[in-house]
């Protein structure tokens, strides 16, 4: 039961945070708005809700003497997802700080970036907060105002991580993989609608399938393109590339 309940929750977070990371793409960018911000702020928040979630959890698991060997390795490889799902939201959190003060929107100090992605982002940020529809209350100059509230959660989840450290002693490289490195690249699993998306390679045009949209994002190293498919409602549009 420890184990699927530990599971659940890291999914949970890992779904979240990268809801996160394709808001955090769009910023500065000419799909960047007000709404935008507020929803870069809800979603962060709530990956944090469940990072303190999963960390007391695992904490608890990895500090009982009684589990036995195979429960301990099990424990110690999510402990090692874990942290690197909170490595990443950090890098993704600092990124928004920064790119949040280089493009303020209330007073504009230069021009939105024509990055070739158009449309809004509101489906993405609902699937992160688990609500079929976005209400939005944030004061107009969320912009500049929740930039230092932005810098000082940085600093708690810094905190968060080095107290990890020091509360539970796992390393990395000794923890086994489960599965082989890209498998998940190479997976015929289909999208759930609770899904945020599973990333592929493809060599045809997406498609578009009923009840969402895509988000293609073209690696500049190999030139292969990368999908990833994007259960959003079929009220929302999610963003696209525009050729």
């Amino acid at each position: 039961m420890g184990k699927e309940e530990c599971k659940t929750m890291l999914d949970a977070l890992n779904k979240v945070t990268a809801c996160y990371r394709h808001l955090v793409i769009a910023l500065g960018s000419t799909s960047d708005s007000q709404n935008l911000r507020e929803e870069l702020k809800r979603t962060r928040k709530k990956a944090q809700e469940l990072a303190v979630a999963n960390r007391t959890k695992l904490t608890s698991l990895l500090k009982d003497k009684s589990i036995s060997k195979d429960d301990r390795a099990e424990y110690e490889r999510l402990w090692v997802l874990f942290s690197s799902s909170m490595e990443l939201l950090e890098v993704d959190m600092k990124r928004s700080l920064e790119i949040g003060q280089d493009f303020p929107l209330k007073v504009p100090t230069r021009h939105l970036i024509q990055t070739g992605m158009t449309g809004g982002t509101t489906a993405v940020a609902a699937r992160a907060m688990s609500v079929q529809n976005m209400k939005y209350e944030a004061d107009s100059n969320i912009d500049t105002a929740d930039l230092r509230d932005l810098q000082s959660e940085i600093s708690q989840v810094s905190h968060m991580m080095e107290e990890m450290e020091l509360k539970v002693q796992v390393a990395p490289w000794a923890v086994e993989a489960k599965q082989e490195a890209g498998a998940e690249l190479k997976s015929n699993m289909s999208v759930g609608n609770s899904s945020v998306g599973v990333i592929s390679i493809c060599e045809e045009e997406p498609k578009e399938e009923e009840g969402g949209e895509v988000l293609v994002i073209f690696g500049a190293k190999d030139r292969l393109p990368v999908l990833t498919a994007l259960c959003a409602p079929p009220a929302g549009k999610d963003m696209e590339v525009v050729q």
